[in-house]
């Protein structure tokens, strides 16, 4: 591991208010990259998603005035957000309360250190992070802390890294951050465009029929008590995940590899339960059979974003695989499961054919002036 003998001043700096000069403004703006899954929000839905205490009133203003601009043009609230683009976001916003801008938390430097040890590689343009369990990529209202709030740690000798995408809370693994607005919008269209490829481990409670296959299913976000979460839904976005078994313990668990060709929400926790084989500690998708085992550690969510290879935005490509974390190990030793079974991380297959949209149903306006137009008219005489 690289580490610099100087440690940044992790300290959150005065925010100035709306009033406060162009110049220190423009010097303290935050330019922040649309993600992937992110791709056609609205402006404002974007805004309300990541600092919900914005008022929809402050955020015209900020629109009106040029203080919010994407890619450095002028938009309005409506406009539709595309991956990649960089949304200009002046200190008013960052400061705003229940924002899950970097909030700059305090670290000792203990903790700048083992943040630092889990940096799995590095140049000038990217860094590679292995996410631990329970350590949220965003916040949010509930959310104090998470990494986007421990970036300032990760600067080295550049610029405050950024997202360009996310994994959940209890998802372990590699995590792809860029090093300034260029790398990160460049990563976020690579995203965009199938050009990054993933492979996961999970550990699943049962054990799919079939030794490989591909699960082809569209996914809609859902709400209700248990909060967001998707299901399938054939009128959903397209969702296509690739599996393999690697090795089965008998009927009660399987270790299998995932590659997914899209980026849904939870997509591989709901194709997991499309195979009818839930991932062992998802109580969410999978219920009371997937946290059956009395053991805490076996509790916790098994899938590990265990490899990703991505042109890099200084050129070529870059590979990096993440070791599995503690829990995992030990699910892998009480089962029997071998790493050396692992097959090739990405095997020659070809990305599988888009799906055309599914039509939407006419309005009930449309329907009846249909059938008006299909009436035999009487000739006129």
């Amino acid at each position: 591991m690289t580490t610099d003998p100087q440690l940044p001043d992790l300290r959150s700096p005065a925010q100035p208010d709306l009033d406060a000069t162009a110049g220190r403004e423009e010097s303290r703006a935050a330019s922040v990259v649309v993600a992937v899954d992110e791709e056609g929000l609205r402006l404002d839905r974007w805004f309300r998603r990541r600092w919900p205490g914005v008022a929809h009133g402050m955020l015209e203003r900020l629109l009106r005035t040029g203080q919010v601009r994407v890619d450095g043009h002028r938009v309005k609230a409506g406009a539709r957000l595309a991956a990649g683009q960089v949304v200009r976001v002046p200190p008013a916003v960052q400061s705003a309360p229940d924002g899950v801008a970097p909030a700059g938390h305090s670290l000792t430097a203990d903790e700048i250190e083992d943040l630092r040890a889990r940096v799995l590689y590095r140049d000038a343009q990217v860094i590679v992070f292995d996410k631990p369990a329970g350590l949220a990529v965003q916040g949010g209202s509930k959310t104090a802390v998470h990494l986007d709030g421990m970036l300032d740690a990760l600067r080295f000798d550049g610029e405050r890294p950024r997202l360009v995408h996310r994994l959940d809370k209890d998802t372990t693994g590699v995590l792809l951050l860029a090093r300034s607005a260029n790398a990160a919008a460049f990563l976020a269209r690579a995203f965009h465009d199938g050009r990054v490829r993933k492979l996961y481990w999970a550990v699943v409670v049962g054990s799919p029929a079939a030794q490989q296959g591909r699960v082809d299913r569209p996914l809609s976000k859902r709400f209700g008590v248990g909060g967001e979460r998707v299901g399938a839904d054939n009128e959903g976005q397209e969702a296509v995940t690739d599996y393999r078994v690697v090795e089965r313990a008998g009927r009660r668990a399987a270790w299998l590899e995932l590659r997914p060709w899209t980026g849904r929400t939870h997509q591989l926790r709901a194709h997991c339960v499309e195979l009818g084989t839930p991932i062992l500690g998802d109580g969410k998708y999978g219920g009371a059979i997937a946290l059956a085992h009395e053991d805490g550690e076996a509790r916790r969510l098994h899938l590990h974003a265990r490899t990703v290879r991505f042109p890099n935005p200084g050129g070529g490509e870059t590979q990096v695989t993440a070791p599995l974390p503690p829990h995992l190990r030990d699910t892998f030793r009480f089962f029997g499961f071998s790493e050396k079974l692992a097959g090739a991380d990405f095997p020659d297959d070809e990305r599988p054919a888009k799906r055309s949209a599914p039509a939407r149903k006419p309005s009930q306006s449309t329907r009846r002036a249909q059938a008006h137009l299909s009436r035999p008219r009487s000739p006129r005489g």
